[in-house]
């Protein structure tokens, strides 16, 4: 195409997390000669992501969250039409649902939406996601970010199979150097924690929510806590269980064992920092967390959730375990401490699983392939019913 083609990334979530990650990937790395990139977002999520937004990036601040906002409506139609977006990436069902029909009003060429986690917590009418293939008669392809989200989309959704392409999540994986001990660096950020050089120390990066399972890792912690007195939390992340999750640390009686600083920049000098990372989630997509653990060699335990087994492969680059179970995610950690060869061969496994098969080259240049695929294939039926 001689005139690059314009993609709006769109989504109405106001803290940062992994789906979020995946958006700023894309937003860096689409091709500048095929892509002309723009970002839609609340002014709280686009102040987070700007120290690392490019500076091409056309952004638009905006916390679209309810058909009731027909003025906010109204302003993105007028943002698209200036802009001639032609493909408006939409990034979870919820700001699907808002922007697709806008675009289409807008004159959008192709809407894509990104459905990133199984949405295991709808109940009543909405569980049997008649709503969602309603929506989605205006939505022109879905990215599936692993097989499993693919055939939830598909089978459990009952999605037009058509419209599903399985797009793996990738990662930067030139930012992580393996390393599999700690340097003494890293062991400067557990002296900054508060925690001693020689204690065990689990990481996690995920936000705060209860999709995240930080409860049940917080359990596991105590149950261990007799065994291994040394055991040490670092949580990155923010969101609305802060509150609840302090209240449980003291009540588990592991105040000074967790730290909880937030969001932060230090994700990969943390996970350098750290003896074992888990992921005791309930629900996940493919999780960029787990990736980059791995690409850091770092041992993994995970619960076996979704995409997440495509990544952390039980007995070959980790371990994992069901979902809320805090006896089995305590007997996982407490096996790979006290199996440090055992871990180190796993970690050194996945290292090695996740170059091949995660890298974000190959995500970027998949998803480059599905916008032009929806594009050309919606500018041809249009023409198509223009010439009858």
């Amino acid at each position: 195409m001689s005139t690059p083609l314009a993609v709006c990334m769109f989504d109405n979530e106001r803290v940062r997390g992994g789906a979020e990650e995946h958006m700023l990937c894309l937003l860096k790395g689409l091709d500048r000669a095929r892509f002309r990139p723009l970002l839609v977002c609340p002014p709280e999520l686009l102040t987070q992501l700007a120290p690392e937004l490019p500076k091409d990036v056309t952004t638009y601040a905006m916390w679209l969250h309810s058909h009731r906002q027909v003025g906010l409506m109204h302003e993105l139609a007028g943002f698209l039409r200036r802009q001639k977006v032609q493909v408006l990436h939409s990034h979870g069902f919820r700001p699907s649902l808002l922007a697709s029909p806008v675009g289409r009003w807008a004159g959008v060429v192709a809407n894509v939406e990104t459905p990133h986690v199984r949405e295991y917590w709808r109940k009543g009418w909405k569980a049997d996601y008649r709503i969602d293939r309603l929506a989605g008669r205006i939505v022109d392809g879905y990215i599936a970010v692993s097989e499993a989200n693919g055939r939830y989309l598909r089978e459990e959704k009952q999605l037009p199979a058509l419209k599903v392409k399985v797009i793996r999540n990738g990662s930067d994986l030139s930012r992580f150097v393996p390393s599999p001990g700690v340097s003494p660096e890293a062991a400067s950020l557990r002296v900054a924690a508060g925690f001693g050089e020689q204690d065990k120390v689990l990481f996690v990066a995920a936000r705060l929510e209860p999709q995240k399972g930080h409860a049940v890792l917080l359990r596991a912690m105590a149950a261990l806590r007799e065994e291994f007195p040394t055991l040490r939390l670092v949580a990155l992340g923010e969101g609305t269980l802060r509150g609840e999750l302090e209240k449980l640390t003291a009540e588990l009686k592991l105040t000074g064992s967790v730290y909880m600083p937030g969001h932060s920049p230090d994700v990969v000098r943390w996970m350098s920092a750290a003896d074992l990372c888990v992921l005791p989630s309930f629900a996940e997509g493919l999780p960029l967390f787990a990736i980059e653990c791995l690409a850091m060699q770092r041992p993994m335990v995970a619960t076996a959730v979704d995409g997440t087994p495509e990544i952390v492969v039980n007995g070959r680059t980790g371990l994992t375990v069901p979902p809320g179970d805090v006896s089995a995610l305590a007997s996982a950690i407490g096996a790979l401490l006290r199996e440090p060869e055992r871990a180190a061969q796993l970690a050194a496994n996945g290292a090695e699983w996740v170059r091949k098969h995660f890298s974000l080259e190959r995500q970027i240049r998949e998803t480059e392939d599905f916008y032009l695929a929806l594009y050309r294939a919606r500018k041809q039926r249009g023409a198509a019913r223009e010439r009858v």
